[in-house]
């Protein structure tokens, strides 16, 4: 969720990609009438924001505040993305399924073999009870050093064999999986994280970069499905190298992408659905502002 500039690939443009910018020559307000007409229209997917303030992982969260937050959401896409099988998070596909929803649903793995076993354990009953759509075997291991790649190869494996009907892959950095092909090979879809902010991209080349960053993802899928599983810019916080948070860029970022995935049909799961707070602890200020709605739930554009 947060690279840093030597973590990644060095990219160049290619003529394959699309437009670094859908919306030159735009007003403001014919951006904002923009945004409202594709998010009225629904998008393929965002990533479920589950913790308000004063909650973080951890924390067991009520099927109350779940609906609440879904209730705001579920008109606006036809996915949702969630990130654990425990402390409440297993109840999110219930209600996405419940209100119409696919599901890609997330298992978090990390350094407690226990967890990891709970996590894993649930992800399996979940998709056995049809509340899965694709099942996504840890968030971002390997960046974080969290397991080795055998570890998570073993996860992989055990979450294919129990669940055959249902498509598995692993979440990460799209360089990763360049850079380990064993794991590629062993997912069945190709969940990259693609952020041109984190990698410190001037905001008039970051629709570039990220369609670069999914065209690495796809020469490393060799055919297989690549979904986008995140991607945005921050509103508000503190910059990085030459990318700077602010609520116009954020606003841009979200509609060029959309535009973009709507023209050349790519899966895009939108990071955030809304604000939080508690991402203040590891990723400093700009963690809390990766949100379309704020964390009262208010739409922010």
């Amino acid at each position: 969720m947060s690279y840093r500039a030597d973590k990644f690939l060095s990219y160049k443009f290619s003529a394959d990609d699309a437009k670094a910018n859908y919306l030159e020559g735009m007003s403001e307000e014919e951006i904002r009438n923009l945004f409202l007409e594709i998010l009225y229209n629904k998008v393929h997917g965002f990533c479920f924001s589950l913790y308000e303030e004063g909650q973080k992982p951890g924390d067991i969260i009520s099927e109350d505040q779940i609906r609440r937050r879904m209730k705001v959401l579920y008109r606006y896409t036809s996915w949702v993305r969630s990130f654990s099988c425990i402390e409440g998070n297993e109840i999110i596909p219930k209600v996405a399924k419940e209100m119409g929803l696919k599901t890609l649903v997330g298992a978090w793995l990390g350094s407690d073999t226990q967890k990891n076993q709970e996590e894993i354990e649930g992800l399996i009953s979940l998709a056995k009870a049809g509340y899965v759509d694709i099942a996504a075997v840890g968030n971002e291991v390997l960046y974080r050093k969290d397991l080795t790649e055998d570890q998570l190869l073993h996860y992989i494996e055990m979450v294919k064999k129990a669940i055959p009907h249902v498509p598995v892959g692993y979440v990460d950095a799209y360089y990763e999986f360049v850079q380990k092909p064993q794991i590629t090979n062993m997912c069945d879809v190709v969940l990259c994280n693609c952020y041109p902010y984190w990698e410190g991209t001037e905001f008039k080349d970051a629709l570039t970069h990220m369609q670069t960053m999914y065209r690495q993802a796809g020469e490393a899928a060799n055919g297989k499905r690549v979904i986008i599983t995140e991607t945005g810019w921050p509103s508000k916080g503190e910059s990085l190298g030459n990318a700077h948070p602010s609520m116009l860029n954020a606003l841009k970022y979200f509609v060029n992408t959309q535009l973009w995935a709507n023209d050349k049909n790519i899966e895009v799961f939108y990071f955030s659905s809304f604000d939080e707070s508690w991402k203040v602890s590891t990723e400093g200020e700009v963690g809390a502002y990766w949100g379309i709605w704020n964390s009262e739930g208010k739409l922010k554009f």
